[in-house]
């Protein structure tokens, strides 16, 4: 992203994710907070553009988009059935969990770590709609290409003597390979127990020319907007990487897995597709 502006894929996102709640049925993600977020007007300009947002490509990316955040979730959900009481959101962009937050009650506290710029966009993104700040959230500003995470949360109230669960969606195509690793090494100097989910992009090589040329003009208007597209991983690679650094990876989710999981059945087609996965990593048992 340039520095001192807000990011834009953050908001294309979102936008995403406010469709898939205006346009498909059943919902993969039910995401009640996010058409706030962005705003007034914003359901009105969606539904003007539906005609593009049917096109197969962002079809795809916009149930990538929800299907990442739901499975997230659900293996946050699965974290705090083990005693976490801690999550952190890294590139939390205009992620909406924390004002939705059903884990309350648990004690569940929610860090949003973002570049200072966006944060500071977002906060005022809320104030304008009036979204009300839950006392279970703390915003924690950092530059993952300049800072350590954990010191920033540490001057945040994180504690960590005690296990997280860290969700990183969407981020780490946009970093260098060393930014990356210097970000999973420093959650894997958290408690253990603690446990992350991140996206990653791999190789367009082996997609079809049609495919390939979809995915390019998404990197092509990131890149325009000067978010360019920096980084990839082979599966593989990035779990034994990954393993180095002591986590033990537990699930590497690609859209294989998630057709099982979430599109199987749809009467409607929906389903992610692409270059995008998941890994979801843990630290100790």
């Amino acid at each position: 992203m340039q520095q001192d502006q807000p990011s834009t894929t953050a908001e294309g996102a979102a936008r995403l994710r406010a469709a898939h709640q205006l346009f498909d049925s059943p919902r993969v993600l039910d995401d009640p907070i996010v058409l706030r977020l962005l705003g007034p007007g914003v359901e009105t300009a969606l539904q003007a553009e539906r005609q593009r947002l049917e096109e197969p490509a962002l079809r795809s990316l916009r149930a990538s988009m929800a299907m990442r955040s739901r499975y997230a979730e659900d293996c946050l959900r699965e974290a705090v059935a083990r005693g976490v009481r801690q999550y952190v959101v890294l590139g939390a962009g205009l992620d909406s969990f924390a004002y939705r937050n059903p884990f309350e009650r648990s004690a569940l506290h929610v860090y949003e770590v973002d570049h200072p710029a966006t944060q500071a966009w977002k906060r005022r993104r809320l104030a304008d709609t009036g979204i009300a700040l839950p006392s279970s959230l703390s915003f924690v500003p950092v530059d993952f290409e300049q800072q350590m995470v954990s010191d920033a949360l540490r001057s945040g109230g994180f504690d960590r003597a005690q296990p997280a669960f860290v969700s990183w969606l969407g981020v780490t195509v946009y970093l260098t390979h060393a930014a990356i690793m210097r970000t999973l090494a420093d959650v894997a100097s958290l408690a253990r127990g603690t446990e992350i989910v991140f996206g990653y992009v791999t190789s367009l090589e082996e997609l079809s020319a049609a495919r390939r040329a979809a995915v390019y003009a998404v990197a092509e208007r990131a890149a325009a907007a000067g978010e360019p597209w920096r980084t990839f991983f082979e599966p593989a690679a990035l779990a034994r990487e990954v393993e180095q650094l002591g986590f033990t990876v537990v699930e590497d989710f690609g859209p294989e897995q998630a057709f099982e999981r979430y599109f199987r059945g749809r009467s409607d087609g929906l389903r992610s597709g692409g270059v995008g996965r998941l890994m979801r990593a843990r630290l100790g048992p």
